[in-house]
């Protein structure tokens, strides 16, 4: 049976006072929420904070909140199961909510959140294992070693990003709200992270998230697809976000945002410009998702072989773009 290890608990009765307490703590202290990604982590002793802090409980991490345009505040505290509940918001974004249904389980949904989907752990085969076998073939990069099992020449980590919501949030042009120090700051969900597996959060360390900003829907059409070994649960090993506005039969803007075949989530801008100024006809869906799947780059560090993911990226594009655009 594997074991948590010993730690301090901590129950901060704001944001604020959670910041404080990171600060104090200094890099011995992790926020927890749903804890459905740190405690299984700390199990295997693949992280192992002295201090956790935790921020579940907070009314001012829960609200969720729709307007008629469609923007929408989501509370990083929100469960995904309760995100999925609410009506307002699977009419306005449904693309959202199609990346939200599809992490993990439903008892995982019940008790992880919003904001720590987005700042889900990178993964890798060579790291998500018990510490016993990552030390029987020596530590990696991202768990203390000096050598990614990856890519040994490498002088950095190439754990994968394997969050479901961040691509689609980027692809929504949302904004993350964070809570530090010096007060609070908005920002592009995209700038949270660092292309870099071990240090992929592009957060100050005593950073708070604290609520996920959506914009208004305006004629904007969403869909997200993912591809998995098992449809019931796993991590993505590719996924796209597809986010679309047209003009009558015209593409007038478009991202593309990918996951799981990068160290962060990877828009591909030249690929949504080959469909932007014309009509969504199966070539310009081919060239796109062709484009896309081209600068893909997973590698052979995750479920199922990593030749045949890239070539799914663009079976996956494809199908997130027609999605996308046969909405209303």
């Amino acid at each position: 049976m594997l074991r948590l290890p010993v730690f301090s608990y901590l129950r901060p009765g704001s944001p604020v006072e959670a910041t404080q307490m990171l600060a104090d703590h200094g890099g011995r202290a992790k926020l927890v929420a749903g804890g459905t990604d740190l405690l299984p982590k700390m199990k295997r002793r693949q992280l192992a904070p002295e201090v956790l802090v935790a921020i579940g409980h907070l009314d001012a991490l829960r609200q969720l909140e729709v307007s008629p345009s469609g923007a929408a505040t989501l509370g990083a505290g929100t469960t995904l199961s309760q995100a999925l509940r609410h009506p307002a918001l699977r009419e306005q974004q449904p693309g959202y909510l199609e990346a939200v249904r599809v992490v993990s389980t439903p008892a995982l949904r019940n008790a992880g959140t919003v904001g720590g989907n987005l700042c889900v752990d990178t993964r890798c085969n060579y790291y998500d294992m018990t510490e016993e076998w990552r030390s029987a073939i020596g530590f990696c990069r991202k768990a203390g070693g000096e050598v990614c099992r990856v890519a040994a020449s490498s002088p950095r980590c190439w754990a994968v990003s394997s969050s479901d919501t961040a691509p689609m949030a980027i692809a929504l042009g949302a904004t993350a709200l964070l809570a530090g120090p010096d007060g609070m700051r908005e920002v592009p969900v995209a700038s949270l992270y660092a292309d870099d597996g071990a240090a992929y959060l592009a957060l100050a360390a005593t950073e708070v998230l604290t609520a996920l900003r959506l914009p208004a829907s305006e004629g904007w059409r969403s869909a997200y697809q993912k591809l998995r070994r098992r449809a019931s649960m796993d991590f993505p090993v590719a996924s796209a976000a597809v986010a679309l506005h047209l003009d009558g039969p015209v593409v007038d803007g478009c991202r593309i945002v990918l996951g799981a075949v990068a160290s962060h989530p990877l828009e591909v801008p030249s690929a949504a410009d080959l469909l932007v100024g014309g009509e969504l006809d199966d070539d310009a869906i081919d060239r796109a998702a062709t484009e896309a799947a081209r600068l893909a780059k997973p590698l052979d560090n995750t479920d199922l072989s990593f030749p045949w993911r890239k070539r799914m990226v663009k079976v996956i594009v494809e199908r997130a773009v027609r999605q996308a655009a046969g909405r209303a």
